[in-house]
């Protein structure tokens, strides 16, 4: 009888339960036909496996997993055996957690805890309020997002949202390797990485988000670290520096917003960053916005500014900052159900510099697909992008999902 009793309890738990996985294989070439001062590569090869899983508990909870296995030929993957979840190493680790996290549904209320990925802000080509979406910049202009610990708390009433998030350590964009392609670190010193002083306090952020009759409008608030490092940098003498990395304190204000229009719809987004630590800059961040969807068509298009409000001495990594005073735009074109096309740009408003990169990619099949690609890139000698023009590649990846 007690055996009864226990498969009769067991047997809804095990209905109610739903499990679902997807995921990839993926092999993918960067090939540079010229050399770099400091890394002669002209090729770098990388195979990556991701899985992502998901569980549900009933009606209210639902377990989240992703996990992510590496190789590559360029040692930006460490060649150590073991599973990472903190996303704080140099170098992307061979194993890692990519996701964990459990999510609890119930009502006008969403929360999630552990391991996720959260992005804020209305933009497509540029988001200066996404301060909890750290990204891997190991190939510079080639990134993916990383996720962050977090407690999130998601309230819907009516045409408000209230969205709270805590993350009890700050998790870093992971930035290019010394001495490699995208490295700001120039050839003909020798360089001494004398670590990274991580800040040990949490980070807290709010969003408040409004539908209103014609437009949409958010308004948030970020307590915390920025995720690109600046660097404290000491020379030896004339051949010899020593730097360390360190994330200095930020507090941000920001508003987006957008509104469809006859012809388009127009974004708009802005963050005013400042900061106590006397050696981080303050500034201001907009982006603007416009986008349309004609067929298979799509456009976007916009420009990205920046104000500094108070300039000081420091050595800082910022990609965001990078995107600034530039016009950004991105088309795509749907050719088929298995084909596409796509390319975006970034111009500098002087024009002393620019990118171009251009993508097609196809299916066969229900499995594999394959995507081929352009990087252009120009800059004029004296700006600081001018390292960077040798980086010019092609791309090229094979990808088997399942």
């Amino acid at each position: 009888m007690k055996r009864v009793a226990v498969i009769l309890f067991v047997c809804p738990l095990l209905q109610a339960q739903q499990f679902s996985h997807r995921g990839y294989v993926e092999t993918k070439g960067l090939f540079f036909p010229l050399a770099m001062p400091g890394d002669s590569s002209h090729a770098i090869g990388e195979t990556i496996l991701r899985w992502e899983g998901s569980l549900a508990l009933g009606p209210s909870w639902k377990l989240n997993g992703s996990f992510d296995a590496r190789a590559d030929t360029h040692r930006q993957d460490e060649r150590e055996f073991r599973i990472d979840w903190q996303d704080r190493t140099l170098q992307r680790p061979a194993l890692s957690l990519r996701r964990f996290s459990a999510t609890y549904h119930r009502g006008k209320l969403t929360a999630e805890f552990g391991k996720q990925f959260i992005r804020w802000g209305k933009a497509d080509i540029f988001n200066p309020t996404d301060r909890f979406g750290p990204r891997d910049l190991l190939e510079g202009i080639n990134y993916d997002f990383l996720g962050v610990l977090a407690a999130r708390a998601t309230y819907e009433s009516g045409r408000n949202t209230i969205d709270l998030v805590f993350t009890p350590r700050m998790t870093p964009s992971r930035t290019p390797l010394p001495y490699q392609r995208w490295s700001a670190i120039q050839a003909g010193y020798r360089v001494q990485d004398s670590g990274t002083a991580y800040p040990g306090a949490g980070q807290v952020g709010v969003r408040w988000n409004h539908m209103a009759k014609g437009f949409e409008f958010s308004s948030s608030f970020f307590e915390g670290f920025a995720n690109l490092p600046s660097v404290d940098v000491r020379f030896r003498n004339l051949s010899e520096v020593a730097f360390t990395r360190f994330f200095p304190k930020q507090r941000m204000f920001g508003v987006d917003a957008a509104t469809p229009l006859r012809w388009f719809t127009l974004k708009g987004e802005s963050a005013y960053f400042t900061s106590t630590d006397r050696r981080s800059d303050e500034y201001f961040l907009f982006v603007i916005q416009a986008e349309r969807q004609q067929g298979e068509w799509s456009f976007v298009g916009g420009y990205a500014g920046e104000i500094v409000t108070a300039e000081r001495s420091v050595l800082f990594l910022s990609a965001d900052r990078a995107l600034t005073k530039a016009f950004l735009g991105r088309v795509g074109y749907t050719i088929s159900v298995s084909k596409s096309v796509a390319v975006e740009t970034a111009i500098r408003q002087d024009g002393k510099g620019a990118y171009l990169k251009g993508e097609y990619s196809q299916s066969f099949g229900q499995h594999w697909r394959v995507t081929g690609g352009i990087v252009l890139l120009h800059a004029n000698a004296d700006t600081a992008l001018s390292r960077y023009y040798r980086n010019s590649h092609g791309l090229l990846s094979i990808r088997y999902s399942f």
